[in-house]
């Protein structure tokens, strides 16, 4: 008997999400390909260059301090106790000597003496008519041209302040020319004080108004 026509089955439809999937893998391979074929190797990643670290400069070394080599020590530095000795003195310097024979003469010497030792109280010029004191002092000087003693002839007593000064003054002004032709000297001089402290002696005044 005849066989039966056989009709073919029908191919079942891939569905949308086949497709799609199918698709996908289609051109990834393509792309692998690709990139195989066109490039012999996979590229090398660079290395990431590093910052470079900052050298803190070294500190220099610090220079050993030489070592001095002690010293013999004097005597008094090795002492805590020791006691400086003050220098020596200056020597005092010898005074002037006089040649006068006698106090006349010498008083002139002697003049000269106070007015270089009071330089700063010596009245310049003409006195006036009037003054505050007028006093006569005797002087005794010895063969050193120390003064011994002092005694007013005449004494300004109505002002004492100034006696004492001119007494001091004498005194202060001590030692005076040596009198070498004499033991010892008494002499005589008047004292004109003006009302400013300053004076002159009747021995080497230069006048009064």
């Amino acid at each position: 008997m005849p066989e039966a026509p056989q009709h073919p089955q029908p191919q079942p439809q891939p569905t949308p999400h086949r497709t799609v999937l199918s698709r996908t893998l289609l051109a990834l391979s393509a792309v692998g390909l690709g990139w195989l074929s066109g490039c012999s190797a996979p590229p090398t990643a660079k290395p990431t260059a590093r910052p470079a670290t900052s050298q803190v400069p070294a500190t220099p070394a610090t220079p050993a301090t030489p070592v001095i080599p002690a010293t013999t020590a004097s005597p008094s530095a090795t002492q805590p106790n020791a006691v400086a000795q003050p220098a020596a003195s200056a020597a005092a310097p010898s005074p002037a000597k006089s040649a006068a024979r006698n106090a006349k003469d010498y008083r002139k010497d002697a003049a000269s003496h106070l007015y270089a030792r009071h330089s700063q109280s010596i009245y310049k010029g003409r006195l006036p008519p009037m003054l505050e004191a007028v006093g006569v002092l005797n002087v005794d000087i010895d063969r050193h041209g120390s003064v011994k003693s002092v005694q007013w002839m005449r004494a300004p007593r109505h002002v004492p302040q100034v006696m004492q000064q001119i007494e001091r003054m004498v005194k202060a002004a001590a030692p005076y020319p040596v009198p070498q032709h004499m033991s010892q000297v008494t002499y005589t001089d008047v004292w004109l004080w003006h009302q400013s402290g300053k004076f002159q002696l009747d021995t080497l005044t230069e006048g009064q108004d």
